[in-house]
């Protein structure tokens, strides 16, 4: 494949993906902004802070990205257990391998819940 061919194919399954974890989220805003997050931690950025992410996301403030990660409801654990079942329906989709190390594996810096924004651990 070509990288256009790949970025192609990665774009539809990260909307695939989304529209799985969709249901998670009652409101439209918090589903794009999903979107966005995820878009985010596969951007190819050193640090995955508010900042950059919400620069990722285009927008000029990490204002949203903070309401999404601190203010939002959702239950991480349900988002977790969705993307393992992707992970396994999906296996031939390395866009899984490239998203489960930050949501699942890492500390809960990263899905919070709306406990804290991204970067911040559960002392801060």
């Amino acid at each position: 494949m070509t990288v256009l061919e790949d970025a192609v194919v990665w774009s539809a399954e990260l909307e695939r993906l989304g529209a799985r974890l969709a249901p998670r989220f009652t409101r439209l805003e918090p589903r794009r902004r999903l979107l966005a997050y995820l878009r985010g931690l596969l951007a190819p950025v050193e640090r995955k802070n508010g900042w950059q992410l919400a620069e990722s996301a285009g927008d000029a403030t990490p204002d949203g990205m903070q309401d999404f990660l601190g203010r939002m409801r959702w239950d991480a654990d349900q988002v977790r257990d969705d993307l393992q079942a992707y992970r396994i329906a999906s296996p031939e989709m390395l866009l899984c391998y490239e998203l489960l190390p930050h949501l699942i594996c890492s500390p809960p810096r990263f899905i919070v819940g709306g406990k804290h924004g991204a970067g911040q651990h559960g002392d801060a």
